[in-house]
C-alpha cells in the first residue's frame, strides 16, 4: 500500500496533520498524508529520537497486551485512540494469545476509522468505531460496543498514548472514571502518560507536540497516577517504559539514571478494578 492510496473520507483537511497519523508516520507506515511525514519531520528536529519514542509507546502497548491476555486473562479489549499503524496492533496481538479475544478500537480521526474499517474488513473479532475520547458518555452508549462485547465480563480500556493529548481543562480524571466506572469489577486500566520530573527533554517533546499537534502535555507524576483513579496498581506501578515489565516485575532492570533521556519521556502502568 502506498501513501497516496488512503482513501480520504469527505471533509477530511488534507492541509492540517493529525496525531494518530503523524503516529503512524513516526513508526513508518502507510496511514499517513504527506502533511503528517512533515509533521513528523518537525518532531524529530524537536526530539532527535522521536521515533524511539513512538516505538517505545509501541512495545509498552505490546507489553501492557501480552500482559492483560495472558496474566489478567482479559479476553475483551476496548482501545481508544488507537491510531493503527501497520503492524503488531492490538486484535493481533491478543489474538496471538488468545484467538477468542475480541477488540473494539475507538478513534475520532475518519481517516484512521476508514483505514482500519478496511484492514479489519475480515475479521470478526476486531471493530472499529468513530468516536471521542472526550465525550465517554457517548462513546460507552454506541450499539456497536455495547452488542460486540460483553459488559458482565472484565473488560480492559486502552488508553495508550492518548491521555496527554487532553489537557487540564478538559477533565482528563472525569474522563477515565466515566469509563472505569462503566466497566464490571476484574477490570483493567494500561495507560501511558509523560511525565515532568523538569527533565529538558520532557519539555521538548511537549513542545514538539503542542507546536505540531497543538497538543500534549506532559504532567508531575502524582498527577499521572490520579489518572488510574486509586484502583490497584499491577506490579511493578506506573513505570519508566524500558523498566515497565508487567508480566516478569522482578527482572532487574536500568536505574531511572541509567536511562537515555528520551527513555524517561514516557511512562506506562495498568490498574485492576477491584
Amino acid at each position: 500500500m502506498h501513501h497516496h492510496d488512503i482513501e480520504l473520507p469527505p471533509d477530511t483537511d488534507p492541509t492540517v496533520p493529525a496525531t494518530a497519523r503523524v503516529y503512524d508516520a513516526l513508526l513508518g507506515g502507510t496511514a499517513n498524508l504527506a502533511v503528517d511525514r512533515a509533521a513528523a519531520d518537525v518532531f524529530a528536529q524537536h526530539i532527535p529520537q522521536a521515533r524511539e519514542c513512538a516505538r517505545l509507546n509501541r512495545s509498552a502497548l505490546i507489553r501492557g497486551v501480552e500482559y492483560l491476555v495472558r496474566a489478567a486473562g482479559i479476553d475483551q479489549i476496548i482501545d481508544i485512540g488507537c491510531g493503527l499503524p501497520t503492524e503488531q496492533n492490538t486484535h493481533q496481538v491478543a489474538a496471538g494469545l488468545n484467538p477468542e479475544a475480541k477488540v473494539v478500537y475507538v478513534d475520532h480521526d475518519p481517516v484512521v476509522v476508514a483505514h482500519a474499517r478496511t484492514l479489519l474488513a475480515d475479521d470478526d473479532r476486531a471493530i472499529v468505531i468513530e468516536a471521542d475520547l472526550l465525550d465517554p458518555v457517548d462513546l460507552l452508549s454506541r450499539a456497536e460496543l455495547r452488542s460486540f462485547l460483553d459488559f458482565e465480563r472484565p473488560i480492559a480500556l486502552l488508553i495508550v498514548g492518548m491521555i496527554m493529548q487532553i489537557s487540564d481543562e478538559q477533565r482528563p480524571d472525569d474522563v477515565i472514571a466515566t469509563l472505569m466506572d462503566a466497566l464490571p469489577s476484574g477490570s483493567h486500566l494500561l495507560l501511558t502518560s509523560w511525565p515532568d520530573t523538569g527533565e529538558s527533554e520532557q519539555a521538548a517533546l511537549s513542545a514538539a507536540c503542542l507546536a505540531t499537534l497543538g497538543n500534549g502535555w506532559i504532567r508531575p507524576i502524582a498527577a499521572l497516577e490520579r489518572h488510574f483513579q486509586g484502583m490497584a496498581m499491577v506490579p511493578p506501578g506506573l513505570e519508566y517504559i524500558p523498566r515497565w515489565f508487567p508480566e516478569d516485575p522482578d527482572r532487574p532492570v536500568a536505574d531511572t539514571a541509567a536511562l537515555e533521556p528520551y527513555e524517561r519521556t514516557q511512562m506506562a502502568g495498568i490498574a485492576r478494578k477491584a
